[in-house]
């Protein structure tokens, strides 16, 4: 027979009665909206009673009641057998959530969720997850410049890492700008760097007018007797006649301004490096640079290397300069620029470095320990006894005066790394008629000041070398015994105000060329082959 539901069967809040599948008549299978519903999250049935065909008790996809069983009261979980699993079941599902009391099963607002075909637990998860996705890319999205940046530093490691050891590293400069301004430099941004350096420069040109610093130029000396004297040694015999005082160029001259003052080690009791010191134009007559005079009869040249410049090795010669090589020190002096900015060559023990060009100013150094500074490939020449060839641009001073056409504003012929429309420190190198070097330095020069001052000095070709603060300095030493080391501490550099003091070429991380002058053991008969006119 069949059993026919009770009216209150449809009702939320009640219980109701179990009822066989197979004794329902298919009007009585349907059942009130949400009557099958389970709480969120719950989804564990006693089994046997979810093997199902679909379209059981109305819901697609639900089980069969087992015999003697119906669906579960409102709020349970899932369909539970009848009997005595019931209340095992029930006990199992107690932390399900109920709908609030005369609810209707299903409705809105309960916890409840449809049976058929759901997996609660596992879409909560999902939506979780979902959740977390979106929250990490609403994050991003709101902090996008914070996470580029983020990626960027730990990108750019390598670098901010180079340029940290850059920042501390001497031989790159004496400041922190000029060790930065180096560390651009070695990673392409010459063009930066020189941008940057006009930029300052021009905005801070030298004062005009105005007279020198109290001491700037030391007081005149007495001439030097002219009597003609039997020489005792043969290095008195040997050595060039001093030089003869630099016409000034400011007018009215300073009392003292281009007279020579013997500096450095005597060899054999004679003078083989003069100082003078003169203003470099009429226009900053508050400004002095400083000359250096050395008699190559008496002193040998050297040209000492490094793994900045000109990079590689190892070398015979290298900073620091070695105990037995200060035993005859004289005087030692900066050379040109980074092979990367100087259009020329490199040769030295028989390697040639960077190629030497035709043209180029070069310092020649012969196995004689002679120099000289001509146009490479008409003035010098590479032969059997060319030890050393140290090029750097072109020459700025030929035939005993500064080269026609010379400007101080092209940067094409005299390198970009400060341009040469501004006045900076700035040296250079030359070669008198008897083959004396002299040697200018000092700051607040252009390039046409510094061609004029080497002219006025007694060179007849002259080259430029380093410029800015921090890579011009000319040392003299003069150690207390004449036959005693040469030491920082009996050093003087050829203006008080050089970077870098004497002590730069006795450091081990100097790693730039450089230039000494020695005693030598027995005076050279001539000049050698100095390429004179």
């Amino acid at each position: 027979m069949s059993t026919t539901p009770s009216p209150d069967h449809d009702r939320a809040g009640g219980s109701t009665p179990s009822v066989a599948a197979s004794s329902l008549a298919p009007g009585d299978r349907d059942v009130a909206p949400g009557a099958h519903d389970v709480a969120l999250g719950t989804h564990d049935v006693v089994p046997g009673t979810h093997d199902v065909a679909p379209g059981n008790a109305g819901i697609p996809g639900t089980a069969p009641a087992a015999p003697g069983s119906g669906p579960a009261a409102g709020g349970t979980s899932g369909q539970v057998a009848s009997g005595p699993d019931a209340d095992g079941a029930r006990d199992r599902h107690a932390a399900v959530d109920a709908p609030a009391a005369g609810a209707p099963i299903g409705a809105a607002g309960t916890t409840g969720q449809a049976l058929a075909g759901a997996r609660p637990r596992r879409g909560r998860h999902r939506r979780t997850s979902h959740r977390s996705g979106r929250g990490l890319r609403r994050w991003a999205r709101r902090h996008r410049i914070l996470a580029t940046l983020g990626v960027v530093l730990v990108l750019l490691t390598p670098v901010w890492w180079s340029a940290v050891t850059a920042a501390t590293n001497p031989s790159l400069g004496s400041s922190l700008p000029a060790r930065m301004a180096e560390w651009v430099r070695g990673h392409g941004g010459s063009s930066i760097v020189a941008w940057a350096e006009n930029l300052w420069y021009s905005h801070h040109p030298p004062p005009v007018g105005g007279k020198p610093a109290r001491g700037a130029i030391p007081p005149p000396v007495a001439a030097r007797a002219t009597t003609s004297v039997p020489p005792a040694t043969a290095a008195a015999a040997a050595a060039l006649p001093p030089p003869a005082p630099i016409v000034p160029i400011a007018s009215p001259p300073v009392a003292g301004e281009g007279q020579w003052h013997p500096a450095g080690r005597t060899v054999d009791g004679i003078p083989a490096v003069y100082e003078a010191y003169l203003r470099p134009d009429s226009v900053h007559t508050s400004v002095v640079v400083g000359v250096a005079w050395m008699d190559t009869r008496l002193l040998r040249s050297t040209l000492y290397s490094g793994s900045t410049i000109p990079g590689g090795g190892p070398w015979a010669h290298t900073a620091p300069v070695s105990p037995t090589a200060a035993q005859s020190l004289v005087a030692a002096f900066n050379a040109g620029f980074l092979m990367s900015n100087a259009n020329g060559g490199y040769y030295t023990q028989g390697r040639v470095v960077d190629p030497l060009r035709t043209g180029a100013a070069s310092f020649v150094i012969y196995s004689d320990g002679s120099a000289t500074v001509g146009t490479w490939g008409t003035d010098v020449h590479m032969g059997p006894d060319v030890v050393s060839v140290r090029q750097n641009l072109r020459l700025i001073v030929d035939h005993g005066a500064p080269v026609p056409g010379l400007n101080a504003n092209d940067t094409s012929v005299w390198g970009a790394t400060l341009g040469n429309q501004v006045y900076v420190w700035r040296s250079g190198v030359g070669v008198t008629a008897d083959g004396a070097l002299v040697y200018v330095g000092g700051p607040d020069l252009n390039i046409t000041d510094l061609a004029n001052v080497l002219a006025r000095a007694g060179a007849v070709r002259a080259m430029e070398l380093d410029i800015n603060t921090d890579w011009v300095n000319f040392t003299a030493y003069t150690p207390s015994a004449p036959s005693g080391p040469a030491t920082p501490q009996d050093g003087a550099t050829l203006l008080s105000s050089m970077t870098g003091g004497p002590g730069r070429y006795f450091a081990s991380w100097w790693s730039r060329d450089f230039f000494t002058m020695s005693a030598r053991s027995s005076p050279l008969a001539t000049p050698g082959d100095a390429g004179l006119p």
